[in-house]
């Protein structure tokens, strides 16, 4: 069960962060005031989504790799402390931010750099992330097809 677990979950948060960045970039290019507040309320509602993908993507990559974790599963448990601090110290927080900023009409210097740092820490755990999906498929492709002798 965890073998199908980990990589739905991970593949939900993968898409979610990216449905977050994707929305932000073409809200702030097209859209106005009202358009950049309904993004930002609907981004911390898809917290509810995207933290419990997370946190089930970790429990359950840990729980796979086991007590000591080699090549390609040691390399995604090095990164995973990474995408973790970064949601947790920026992207959370930037969220929340950028949403009251919005509620409030304030599209002003404060919001352009949270902004500006939301969708660069966005960017990082995306491309972590996606190093982690790109491992995680080596790892199966080899259990799935083993070398012959």
């Amino acid at each position: 069960m965890l073998r199908r677990l980990h990589p739905i979950a991970g593949a939900i948060g993968f898409l979610t962060i990216a449905t977050f960045w994707t929305s932000t970039v073409l809200v702030e290019i097209f859209g106005d005031a009202a358009a950049i507040l309904t993004v930002k309320t609907a981004i911390l509602w898809g917290l509810l989504v995207l933290i419990p993908a997370l946190a089930t993507t970790g429990a359950t990559g840990f729980r796979l790799a086991g007590p000591v974790a080699t090549g390609f599963a040691a390399a995604k448990r090095r990164r995973m402390p990474l995408i973790a601090a970064n949601g947790i110290i920026l992207l959370v927080p930037s969220a929340v931010c950028l949403q009251q900023l919005a509620a409030a009409g304030d599209f002003g210097a404060t919001f352009l750099v949270l902004q500006a740092v939301e969708l660069l820490a966005g960017a990082a755990n995306l491309a972590l992330m996606g190093l982690n999906m790109r491992d995680g498929l080596r790892m199966t492709r080899h259990r799935r097809h083993p070398k012959e002798a």
